[in-house]
């Protein structure tokens, strides 16, 4: 070949590829002027993964920064890696599941329900039996269904004649917010029924643990009524509810006396003796939190024997030793424990120094010696309270009033009268000691103030050892 010829060849050759560059590139500059929005969708892509890397890049730097900066003992915060990934709700399976029939109530309000003793707080589970078969226990019935209508009732006797029935509901209710015994807001007392021939009445109350609660008030003054509360004879005690109220109501002597080691037995009263006499005669030793005097059921006279137990069970002693033995115009008081343990305790002996009362309205035998061996030391008991001798002018008041009237007996050598110390335990607090001349004139006082009223309390009076009045002992 000439090199002409190869010349030509290659000369053809560089056309062709000119042409293949060319068309390559009239194709791409077509390819650019046809699509220029899927450049620009590409190149916001672009954008958008650089914006989100550097999102994350930023929050991974921050978290980072404030678990350096949490303080140990802080729980770190739960921060969720896909902030855009909403978390599912978890499903309550144990919280808040109201029991079956209560599903329309909140569990505040079914707790309050509780509260109010209108639901029993105790749970009934179901229990399986040997064949693996759960057996629930039928619930108790709730406030307001007819069969817990006398759990929820109460009898009141002795009631003053008279009397409406909304005066009692505005009594009862009263009472109960002032001791506290409301478990809810509102009346608790939701109707009261009168029987004004047989002269009784029924309480409904709206729960059954403030029904429990209100027979605390048995015994309770009314209009000059001691009323009797008791449970209605058609009572069937709740499972699970106690029975007896847990408070103790100040001032308020209960007409049943419940067996237990502090139960005082007091035989020998004549029968002609009133309630209100015999606890003046209890009281003169503290106050009494229940009392009954047994009567006839049909002639409505005293048995001649009651039961009694006092607020302070350490003056049970006191009480019997100074009781046991007593004579009331022909019989001879018999006081001692009535329970069972009663066989071992402490009681003192028949013959110690007796207490003599003189009841009002009730004579007795004059040729009985009274108080014990005479002595010419009287002391005087149940005239004074501990807090009336705090004040100094009222004490001096207290002796010199003590002194003129027993100077109307005889000549008065020395009177004591001990005073409460704060922080100690004053032996004697509360009597009155008076020293006479002669046992004449002390005997002679004795006859004169026993059975008087001073500050509106009987007097009560017995002999004193005088050794031990000279020594102070005053026990």
């Amino acid at each position: 070949m000439s090199d002409f010829d190869e010349f030509e060849r290659q000369l053809s050759e560089n056309k062709q590829g000119d042409s293949l560059n060319g068309h390559e590139r009239d194709k791409e500059n077509r390819h650019r002027r046809r699509s220029p929005s899927r450049s620009r969708s590409r190149e916001r892509k672009r954008r958008s993964r650089e914006r989100r890397s550097r999102e994350r890049r930023s929050d991974s730097k921050d978290r980072r920064h404030r678990r350096s900066n949490q303080a140990p003992n802080q729980p770190q915060e739960n921060v969720s890696r896909s902030p855009h990934r909403e978390k599912k709700k978890k499903i309550k399976k144990y919280w808040d599941v109201p029991p079956p029939g209560f599903e329309h109530i909140t569990p505040m309000q079914y707790k309050a329900m509780q509260a109010a003793g209108q639901i029993p707080a105790t749970a009934l589970l179901p229990t399986m039996t040997p064949d693996g078969l759960a057996v629930t226990p039928t619930p108790v019935p709730v406030v307001g269904s007819q069969m817990t209508r006398q759990a929820r009732r109460l009898y009141v006797g002795n009631i003053p004649f008279g009397i409406t029935e909304e005066s009692m509901m505005d009594f009862f209710n009263a009472q109960m917010r002032l001791g506290g015994l409301c478990q809810a807001p509102g009346n608790p007392v939701l109707a009261v029924q009168i029987n004004q021939d047989k002269n009784f009445a029924f309480l409904e109350f709206r729960s059954v643990d403030e029904t429990t609660q209100a027979m605390a008030f048995d015994g309770i003054i009314f209009q000059a009524q001691s009323l009797k509360i008791r449970r209605p004879h058609d009572y069937q005690p709740l499972p699970g509810l106690s029975e007896n109220p847990s408070v103790y109501v100040p001032g308020v002597v209960s007409t049943v006396v419940p067996d237990s080691i502090h139960k005082l037995f007091i035989g020998g009263l004549p029968n002609y003796l009133s309630d209100d006499q015999v606890k003046e005669l209890l009281t003169s030793f503290g106050p009494l939190k229940a009392f009954n005097l047994v009567k006839d059921s049909a002639t409505g006279l005293s048995k001649g024997y009651a039961f009694c137990e006092y607020v302070d069970v350490n003056v049970n002693d006191q009480a019997i030793a100074g009781l046991n033995g007593m004579q009331l115009a022909d019989k001879k008081l018999l006081v001692q424990r009535a329970s069972v343990g009663a066989k071992n305790a402490t009681m003192m002996s028949i013959n110690e120094t007796p207490v003599t009362l003189q009841v009002p309205g009730m004579m007795t035998n004059p040729m009985v010696q009274m108080g014990g061996t005479p002595t010419e030391v009287l002391c005087l008991m149940n005239m004074v309270a501990p807090e009336e001798l705090l004040d100094d002018e009222e004490y001096e008041e207290i002796v010199e009033d003590v002194k003129e009237e027993c100077s109307k007996y005889g000549q008065v050598k020395s009177i004591e009268i001990p005073r409460p110390v704060d922080g100690l335990e004053v032996p004697g607090t509360g009597k009155i000691f008076v020293e006479f001349t002669s046992v004449f004139d002390s005997q002679k006082a004795m006859q004169g103030l026993t059975g008087r009223k001073f500050a509106n309390r009987v007097v009560v009076t017995k002999y004193c050892d005088p050794d031990a009045y000279h020594r102070r002992d005053f026990w």
